[in-house]
């Protein structure tokens, strides 16, 4: 029986018999990073990524110092290229900006697919995602519990334009709070393309540059300044700097936080008005529709509700299991 040709390896995603790591936090001789969220990074002595990501990369951990410690490996989307015996290609994640799912196609001809952090909802601020067609799968299972079933996006999105125009209306400012890398560029997007005047917290505004940068259309929003008058505006922060200097010459605020964990309940937040389950993360249904979407014949779930998810594909007939170190892996 061929081994799989995915493997945990010390904690980290390699690609079996290669030096390739997949997301890993730990320096590797040569890592493919999907997206710029911290859990997702590392600094490799050669990084591949779509050029956004690699700015978004360079905007978090900063340029190295000394030349020649790093080399970035920028690749674009459905592109394929060599890497040694492996081809590697690069498919929209859906996720965040530059989001990469990988497809490898081995020596031995099968082909395996990474999506890392992946949403199949049409994002404002991202590409949209793109079916990775695959022998074995290996899918993130964030969301991957039957009780994670979003509500559709454009019904969240206009409860957040309700929860907005009820403040204005009332005189307070709204507070959205969001991931500052993704989360928040969506809502920007969707809320200024909409008419809405937006304000950015410092934080985010950093990121909406490099957005920017890009080709992201960010209308109407403008940077948060200590003490600056949003009266009639939106303000959009990360959940951790609701009170941050920059805030707190808002006083009169309505405070809604933007997760997908949100379909638990508002209660499960603090020192919030609201939570709407706006997520860049695929739900259970989403998830079971991608792995069938793919054609895989194997699927090793990762990062999140792997027993439950994997369990879930088994009923549909996959042949599904929750990724453990080697010497661990269930035989089904």
């Amino acid at each position: 029986m061929a081994r799989p040709p995915i493997e945990l390896h010390r904690g980290a995603l390699r690609v079996t018999g290669s030096s390739l790591l997949l997301d890993a936090s730990r320096r590797a001789e040569c890592g493919f990073v999907s997206h710029a969220h911290g859990d997702h990074l590392g600094r490799h002595a050669r990084t591949i990524a779509t050029a956004p990501t690699l700015s978004l990369l360079h905007h978090r951990l900063g340029v190295p110092r000394r030349a020649g410690r790093s080399e970035d490996l920028p690749a674009a989307y459905r592109q394929p290229f060599g890497l040694g015996a492996l081809t590697l290609e690069l498919f929209p994640a859906g996720h965040v900006l530059g989001s990469a799912q990988l497809r490898v196609t081995l020596e031995d001809g099968r082909v395996l697919g990474y999506t890392g952090d992946l949403c199949t909802d049409t994002p404002h601020a991202a590409e949209p995602a793109q079916v990775v067609p695959c022998d074995v799968l290996v899918l993130e299972s964030t969301f991957g519990e039957p009780r994670y079933a979003f509500p559709p996006k454009a019904e969240t999105l206009a409860a957040i334009r309700r929860f907005v125009d009820d403040a204005l209306s009332d005189g307070a400012t709204p507070v959205l709070l969001g991931y500052a890398l993704g989360k928040a560029q969506e809502i920007l997007a969707h809320l200024g393309g909409a008419g809405y005047a937006c304000r950015a917290h410092p934080t985010v505004h950093a990121v909406n540059r490099i957005y920017q940068a890009h080709g992201v259309a960010l209308p109407g929003v403008r940077p948060l300044e200590a003490g600056a008058a949003v009266a009639g505006e939106v303000v959009v922060a990360p959940p951790q700097l609701a009170w941050s200097p920059a805030l707190r010459g808002v006083r009169r605020r309505r405070t809604a936080i933007l997760t997908g964990w949100a379909i638990e309940g508002a209660r499960r937040f603090r020192g919030v008005d609201a939570a709407f389950p706006l997520s860049d993360h695929a739900d259970f249904p989403a998830l079971l529709a991608y792995a069938r979407a793919t054609g895989a014949g194997r699927v090793f779930t990762v990062h999140g509700a792997v027993d439950a998810l994997a369990a879930a594909l088994r009923r549909e007939g996959i042949r599904a299991e929750p990724l453990r170190e080697q010497g661990q892996l269930e035989l089904l």
